[in-house]
């Protein structure tokens, strides 16, 4: 029987039951559990524990490289649902060949599966028999050929500059939820962090002193980015009083924090963006990204460097930073054919 996802409470921001990790900590379920017992499956229906197989990669590619939790889940997403394919064809992970595993991506792909996950799905694939052949050597790699598919290149969608600040002005301040909120919202679009960044954040990774926060990125690289002095007054406010009322008399590393005294999720932050942009009337979709597209894209539009840019997003790759030029000057050509007279 497939677990149910535990309700979110928006108003607190907090998952109900839910238990806190530690600052770049995955969740144990219990002493001597496995550290990835809750990683959810990608089929309906499957609910089957992961095999040690799966759990000895997981754990292994996490020592190595230090990946976030969401992405460790799913890689275990994409390998259970590979090994119950597997299972109903009296096959198994470590029998897999190279003609089962395309099987297996024609399979999704003809599910329906989207370039991008497919793309993600050949990742995974390719990761975990190239450790499988590390702890066995002498053994065929079944996905050293796997090709992913070709993605269209997406540019990220940014707001524009009214509708970040009509965004930052939903919460309701006089509230202790509505200033953690404002303090959080500004916070993302003046450091440009990535959602996971913001909900994990400590508050010992602040340096109010100094005006900047030390992130710990992908990869577990550290960086300091600087607050800006609108987040850094909303922060410094929060913390005098709102945090205190929401953790009231218990204690938590978390420098964001619901009314049960945990720290905040990314699913519920993502409710809460939701929210606020309804009640701000921003129309254009929106993603948990969004405000730090408009970060980078904002920056490039009053002319700052694109390697300070990569640098304050924590990009390993210049290139990655780079399609946020385009978005930029998307948004100039906009702006000429709506304003030149003959544009």
């Amino acid at each position: 029987m497939r677990r149910r996802p535990k309700p979110t409470d928006v108003a607190t921001g907090e998952h109900v039951e839910s238990r806190a990790s530690g600052y770049g900590t995955p969740v144990t379920k219990s002493a001597g559990a496995s550290r990835w017992a809750s990683i959810p499956c990608t089929e309906p229906g499957m609910a089957i524990d992961p095999p040690a197989l799966i759990s000895r990669f997981l754990d292994q590619i996490w020592a190595e490289r230090g990946l976030t939790r969401a992405t460790l889940s799913s890689y275990g997403a994409d390998l259970r649902g590979l090994q119950v394919w597997l299972r109903s064809r009296q096959q198994s992970l470590e029998s897999a060949t190279q003609a089962d595993l395309l099987a297996y991506l024609a399979a999704r792909m003809s599910a329906g599966v989207k370039p991008r996950s497919a793309a993600r799905l050949v990742s995974t694939l390719r990761q975990f028999y190239a450790w499988w052949v590390r702890e066995h050597p002498g053994q065929a790699d079944p996905a050293a050929d796997l090709s992913p598919p070709r993605l269209p290149r997406a540019l990220p969608k940014a707001l524009t500059e009214a509708e970040v600040e009509a965004l930052l002005a939903a919460p309701d301040r006089t509230t202790a939820l509505g200033q953690r909120d404002k303090a959080m919202l500004e916070l993302l679009y003046a450091s440009g962090l990535r959602v996971s960044e913001l909900v994990g954040l400590p508050t010992a990774a602040l340096s109010l002193a100094q005006g900047v926060v030390r992130i710990l990125g992908k990869g577990r690289k550290e960086r300091l980015v600087p607050l800006g002095d609108e987040a850094q007054h909303w922060i410094e406010g929060y913390l005098a009083g709102a945090r205190g009322e929401l953790l009231a008399g218990r204690s938590s590393p978390a420098l964001f924090v619901t009314q049960r005294g945990g720290p905040m999720t990314r699913q519920a932050f993502w409710a809460l963006i939701k929210r606020y942009a309804l009640q701000a009337g921003v129309r254009q979709s929106l993603s948990p990204h969004s405000l730090r597209h408009s970060f980078a894209t904002h920056l490039l539009n009053h002319g700052a460097d694109l390697r300070v840019v990569q640098l304050l997003l924590g990009h390993s790759d210049l290139s990655t930073t780079q399609i946020y030029t385009l978005v930029a000057r998307e948004g100039l050509k906009r702006l000429h054919e709506k304003h030149h007279p003959r544009g």
